[in-house]
């Protein structure tokens, strides 16, 4: 039981949305401080938890099951840490910003506080609370904490402009201003909660009350959430000295799975179990300790600064996620061809590298860093010229991990729609993956049906004699299908269309219209099946 006393002046409400954690968690500090009682509240959006078996994974309309799951262990710990010191978290079912204002009035709030946040789906909602208060007379506290600096602070400096290199934006952010002050590792104690009227409180639901049953989904992600766990994780991570000194990303090992060749601190970081400015303080006391370590861009801390720069670029663009109406996006006549989509979402593209990887989200959601380039080059620039919107939403959906700036920004990074324009350069869903695991076990785990294929033919089972096929009791085209697309035909086609896109947007200096994008997809689509049939043609005469 948690102790209560009844609501009046002094009384805080601390509004947890992310930042789920107690330690350096500014807003929640300002919440207790000269408060007689504070009111830690999480809103259930019935949107976000609740099934919707109209969707093509389990889950709700605007999240996979992984993360609602991950997001209920987050918040029981939560709950747990805030018992430790004198509370409890305070939950209620409805649309958040309704919510918030309801209690706001019910409990007699004299201060707001929350964590800054910078996605476009807050932002709105934040504006609309913070209006109310304000007419209320209510003090609102929002601090930056999720990310090392703010956003429009680095674009203020930069004299209104977003910067668009990684560089450009390490020499406007510099140190942050924190960063010599030690944060806070914890509270002792909160003031007690206040009397909660007439507000319908709810129990923290479990997946089952939520509406799932137990065979909705065969495996679950073996990565729990909630600060408890995030902390013991950067712990084991920090411990070794050397390998946090030597990190260099993009190398590590995308093909091990059952310990993973990566920190994956990434869903806390994203749900703020973990604070990033915490582990770049912790970061910073490794290096100190040590003759010599990497640096940004490649190393631990380059990390984050990635994580930021993304947060900023993404703040001062409009249109950030999409194609049209973004300024620093390529306008590129990508194909819209929902079977392409669907056999790469759903691991059936009949290249087992790519759909083990896809398997490997739907299950666990999450990937390693290099299989979500591999799956993303694949989808986009590489093999299927699908547009990046689409993989986008799939990511969306299923990742646990999944974060507005920096998964749209990876999107335009990897299709190279933005950011990176290299686009002759393409992830072989063949050799790269055998690079690294040459006897396919990561392809056996995923994809058992290929547990039996021969490593000669692991990554191209089509190139197995049917007798192979049949003792591997796995015959292609019908036990696994066959290639949706050739790899070198479809790549070349690839580079040939962002080879015409990139021209016309040089061209017309990047305002490209919907006409001259039809008009180019024409074209294009055109000059392929010329191609198509010349090599028939190439073939029938050879025969």
């Amino acid at each position: 039981m948690v102790s209560r006393i009844g609501s009046g002046p002094g009384s805080s409400l601390m509004w947890f949305r992310k930042g789920l954690r107690i330690h350096d968690n500014p807003a929640l500090e300002h919440a207790a401080r000269d408060s007689v009682s504070v009111y830690p509240l999480f809103v259930v959006d019935p949107h976000y938890m609740e099934p919707d078996p109209g969707e093509y994974s389990a889950g709700s309309r605007r999240a996979g099951l992984n993360r609602i799951r991950f997001l209920i262990e987050s918040l029981r710990d939560l709950d747990e840490g805030l018992r430790r010191v004198g509370s409890g978290l305070v939950v209620v079912k409805g649309e958040p910003g309704e919510v918030v204002i309801r209690c706001l009035k019910e409990w007699n709030i004299q201060k707001l506080c929350f964590e800054h946040d910078t996605d476009p789906y807050y932002q709105a909602m934040d504006a609309r609370v913070k209006k109310y208060a304000s007419s209320a007379g209510i003090e609102v506290f929002f601090p930056v904490s999720h990310t090392l600096f703010n956003p429009e602070d680095i674009i203020r400096k930069n004299g209104g402009k977003v910067p668009l290199t990684y560089q450009s934006f390490l020499k406007l952010a510099g140190e942050p201003s924190w960063a010599s002050t030690p944060v806070s590792t914890g509270i002792s104690s909160l003031p007690p909660l206040g009397s909660l009227g007439e507000i319908k409180i709810s129990n923290l639901p479990t997946i089952e009350e939520l509406g799932y049953t137990d065979d909705v989904q065969d495996q679950f992600s073996p990565f729990k959430g909630g600060e408890t766990e995030a902390l013991k994780r950067l712990k084991k991570s920090l411990d070794d000295k050397e390998w946090v000194a030597n990190f260099e990303k993009p190398k590590g090992d995308p093909s091990v799975f059952l310990k993973p060749a990566t920190t994956v601190l990434s869903p806390y970081l994203k749900f703020g179990c973990l604070s990033s400015r915490y582990f770049y303080q912790c970061l910073q006391e490794v290096y100190k300790n040590t003759k010599r370590h990497t640096s940004p861009p490649v190393s631990l801390l380059g990390q984050l600064l990635w994580r930021d720069f993304f947060y900023t670029v993404a703040f001062g663009t409009p249109n950030f996620d999409q194609m049209r109406g973004n300024k620093i996006c390529k306008q590129i006549p990508w194909k819209d061809d929902s079977e392409l989509l669907a056999a790469w979402r759903d691991g059936r593209t009949g290249y087992p590298w790519i759909d083990a990887i896809m398997i490997q989200l739907r299950k666990w959601g999450w990937m390693h860093h290099l299989a979500r380039h591999c799956v993303a080059c694949f989808l986009t620039r590489g093999d299927l010229f699908v547009h990046w919107e689409k993989g986008r939403d799939v990511f969306e959906r299923l990742l646990i991990d999944h974060d507005w700036a920096l998964n749209n920004g990876n999107w335009m990074w990897l299709s190279c729609s933005s950011f990176f324009y290299e686009y002759h350069r393409i992830y072989s869903p063949i050799s790269f993956g055998k690079k690294y695991d040459p006897d396919g076990n990561f392809i056996r785990h995923f994809l058992p049906v290929l547990k039996d294929m021969p490593k000669e033919h692991i990554y191209e089972p089509w190139t197995a004699p049917k007798s192979i096929q049949v003792k591997a009791n796995c015959i292609i085209g019908e036990d696994y299908p066959k290639p949706v697309v050739m790899h070198d035909v479809s790549s070349k086609d690839c580079k040939r269309r962002l080879a015409e896109a990139y021209a016309l947007n040089k061209k017309l200096n990047g305002v490209v219209s919907e006409e001259d994008l039809r008009d180019l997809k024409r074209k294009l689509d055109e000059e392929q099946v010329t191609e198509k049939e010349g090599r028939k043609l190439k073939q029938k005469t050879l025969d």
